[in-house]
């Protein structure tokens, strides 16, 4: 029973292979139709659509092939346009330049005649010249005949008389300039000078230059000399300042051009004297230690001077050069002090015109730089401050003024005319200077003498402590109208000559005295 119904499985297994075979190929050969059916449709449909697409394409090229034949078209008819409008431009240039030689070869032709003619006139104007020469001398000759004077005679009289008459015209002008100028700014100047006097209102207690040294008794006189004087010179040569002992008791004086190495001694023998123990160890210490305590004085003396005006940016330099000034006077004026108030009067005058206050107030405590170390480098504080502040990096602005200070150069600025002026009034102020009496009677002897070297000056007074010069004329020499002009010459040359604080006034006195008895 088993085998039967193994074959009858495996038959059936056969019958149902066949079965699927058979309709597997059925299958295949259905799909592969209905395949190449959808394919023969896709391509139909593809060769539509391109002979759809190059129909739209070519009727596009059609269309822009139009427009770019249009736009050539135009811009050949533009060229074409321009080219005859340039040609028409050419035929008139050449019209022109044809009219244009006619007309020179014209001018060219009368030029010649001309030419000729005036090679024809010039014989002649030379042989009139000579006729008029010798018509001349005739008339000179009968002139100096019935004259009685020579040529020279009355070319000099004639410069007299006009010379009079500039003279006079000159003192008339200088007279009413004068007069409209002091009109207009008398009043204004005086305003602003007395409200920059008020408003730095300061001591002025003249200064005396430090230079002597107390000490407790003669018996340190000698512990200073040293054996065989080694203290002394050991003293000399680390300062470099000169010890002055001699019989005045209980004084020890120093002497030095430079004032910080002068206060720096000082300082140093105040130290050894207080300190007792006097040698070369002990003079080498204390001297550096004076060093050290003065530089430092020196850079806080210049710092609080650029915190009290207000500036901010100096060069440390500049600091430390400003500062030197707190040791360093001008006839008794300490100038660090001094260089503070003209920056001050400065600033206020400034304000006064509408101006910045700044660059003033710069200019002004910078003005007398160079006297920080004019005893270093020759030549006039105020240029040698000037070539200080231009290597520091000062502006041209501030150079000048320090530079026209004292008319070393002329002021071509308001802010140097400022500093000029609050140096002056710093300067005058009573008690703000003093003078030593040969300087005193050298500077009165030179305003003297600059007004006796004009002509007719009979007798000249320096009055007011040079304050004013009064300069007597003799009358038949001087006319009224010369003795201004004199007075302006006096103090014209007394500006270029001499250096002097404030104002000196120029009074020319012409009197003139007819006496006559009743007998």
């Amino acid at each position: 029973m088993e085998p039967i119904a193994l074959i009858i499985a495996l038959v059936a297994l056969v019958v149902g292979c066949a079965i699927g075979f058979v309709l597997t190929r059925f299958v295949v050969k259905a799909g592969a139709k209905n395949a190449m059916d959808n394919a023969e449709r896709t391509l139909n449909d593809a060769q539509k659509q391109a002979e759809s697409l190059k129909r739209e394409a070519l009727v596009e090229a059609k269309d822009a092939a139009y427009q770019i034949k249009q736009e050539a078209d135009r811009d050949s008819d533009e060229r074409r346009k321009e080219i005859k409008s340039l040609e028409n431009r050419l035929m008139q240039r050449e019209e022109s330049i044809d009219k244009r030689e006619e007309s020179i070869d014209k001018r060219v032709e009368s030029l010649d005649a001309r030419e000729h003619q005036l090679s024809s006139m010039s014989g002649q104007l030379e042989r009139k010249q000579q006729d008029l020469d010798t018509a001349l001398s005739s008339v000179l000759g009968d002139l100096e005949r019935i004259a009685q004077m020579s040529t020279e005679d009355a070319r000099s009289e004639l410069l007299d008389r006009v010379r009079s008459d500039v003279t006079r015209e000159a003192a008339q002008i200088i007279r009413d300039s004068e007069q409209q100028t002091r009109s207009e700014a008398d009043k204004k100047s005086r305003e602003i000078l007395s409200l920059a006097i008020q408003r730095v209102a300061a001591d002025h207690a003249a200064e005396h230059t430090v230079s002597s040294v107390n000490i407790p008794s003669d018996d340190i006189k000698g512990r200073i000399i040293g054996r065989e004087g080694r203290n002394i010179r050991t003293f000399e040569q680390i300062t470099g300042i000169n010890l002055i002992i001699d019989d005045t008791p209980e004084v020890v004086v120093v002497s030095s051009f430079d004032p910080v190495r002068r206060e720096i001694g000082r300082i140093t023998l105040e130290n050894l004297i207080a300190d007792g123990r006097i040698h070369p160890a002990r003079i080498e210490d204390t001297f550096n230690k004076a060093t050290e305590l003065v530089m430092q004085q020196v850079q806080e003396a210049g710092d609080q001077a650029a915190f009290d005006t207000g500036i901010h940016d100096l060069h440390p330099e500049l600091i430390k050069t400003l500062g030197r000034l707190k040791y360093r006077t001008s006839y008794g004026q300490n100038v660090l002090n001094h260089s503070l108030e003209v920056a001050y009067l400065a600033g206020v005058m400034a304000s006064e015109l509408g101006l910045d206050p700044t660059a003033a107030k710069r200019a002004g405590l910078l003005h007398d730089l160079g006297k920080a170390i004019d005893h270093e480098i020759e030549g006039s504080h105020a240029v040698i401050g000037a070539d200080l502040a231009r290597r520091f990096g000062e502006s041209p602005e501030i150079v000048h003024a320090i530079e026209a200070h004292h008319n070393d150069v002329e002021p071509q600025t308001i802010v140097a005319v400022l500093v000029q002026a609050a140096d002056a009034i710093s300067a005058a102020r009573p008690g703000a200077r003093r003078e030593t009496i040969e300087s005193y009677i050298k500077r009165l002897e030179k305003l003297e003498s600059i007004a006796n070297a004009h002509k007719g000056v009979e007798k000249t007074y320096a009055m007011q402590a040079g304050r004013e010069i009064r300069v007597m004329v003799e009358p038949e020499t001087i006319s009224d109208s010369e003795a201004i002009v004199l007075a302006r010459d006096i103090a014209k040359q007394i500006e270029d000559e001499m250096q002097y604080p404030g104002q000196i006034k120029v009074l020319v006195i012409r009197e003139s005295r007819s006496v006559d008895y009743a007998k």
